[in-house]
């Protein structure tokens, strides 16, 4: 019998010049990102510097962050064969038990609280330096109303996770809708107001919408964590990517 080699078998957990690389491209990508993202949120939506830092660490950490928000309950019919013996001959009768199912529902510090409260500031903000605060304010939620009623027309309920959201769905509906309603009537803070209807439109259209029907999908839904913090978060930030591209 041919003796095996133990060592070829196992592969070494550590490499320091895979290690030395895998930190310069965090070093590398993260430097770039973060100064990607600080560009966004304070030179492009006016939000304060000093409260960058502060923003991001919270996003990141807050993601794994989740608060109870609600417990719902369902009654489900559930099938099943009941078996009924009878002069020796055995007869299968279907019949029907309501069963309940409890669901957790948790609001992600990260993927919806956050997001909310920055975009409530800037709703805030641009009605303060507005010419035509109204006005400003009515072409705000005319985005959202829109952006809401796409979301929750796209939105799907994938059962044991939640709810789901396209990526670049929202923020492309966000950017166009903007867009359209400068071509009729300039809109004067169109990165604020974009943000602001992507975000809350997707959480309005993809969860609050869709509570009823998460009811007993799974022990435990998010809003704004898993399957939409991409679906809350980023699509603020894509919907003012998207208007700084095309504009």
């Amino acid at each position: 019998m041919k003796s095996v080699n133990l060592r070829s078998l196992i592969y070494k957990p550590f490499n320091l010049l895979y290690l030395v690389f895998l930190i310069f491209l965090l070093i590398t990508v993260a430097g770039w990102f973060l100064s990607f993202f600080e560009g966004l949120l304070v030179e492009h939506l006016g939000l304060p510097q000093r409260y960058f830092w502060s923003i991001t660490l919270l996003s990141l950490i807050g993601s794994y962050v989740n608060l109870p928000f609600a417990l719902l309950e369902s009654k489900r019919p559930v099938p099943y064969v009941e078996k009924v013996e009878s002069f020796g001959i055995t007869y299968e009768i279907p019949k029907v038990d309501i069963s309940r199912k409890q669901t957790l529902v948790l609001i992600n510090l990260g993927g919806a609280v956050i997001p909310t409260i920055i975009s409530l500031y800037m709703l805030y903000s641009i009605y303060k330096l507005s010419p035509n605060p109204l006005l400003t304010v009515a072409k705000t939620l005319i985005v959202l109303v829109i952006v809401t009623l796409n979301t929750y027309q796209s939105a799907q309920i994938v059962e044991g996770l939640g709810i789901t959201t396209p990526a670049w769905g929202p923020p492309t509906m966000t950017a166009f809708v903007v867009f359209l309603i400068n071509y009729f009537s300039p809109v004067n803070y169109p990165m604020q107001i974009a943000y602001i209807g992507g975000t809350l439109g997707a959480l309005i259209g993809a969860d609050l919408l869709n509570l009823g029907k998460v009811a007993g999908i799974g022990p435990v839904v998010s809003i704004g964590g898993a399957g939409t913090f991409d679906g809350v978060y980023l699509t603020g930030l894509m919907s003012v990517l998207l208007i700084l591209i095309i504009s």
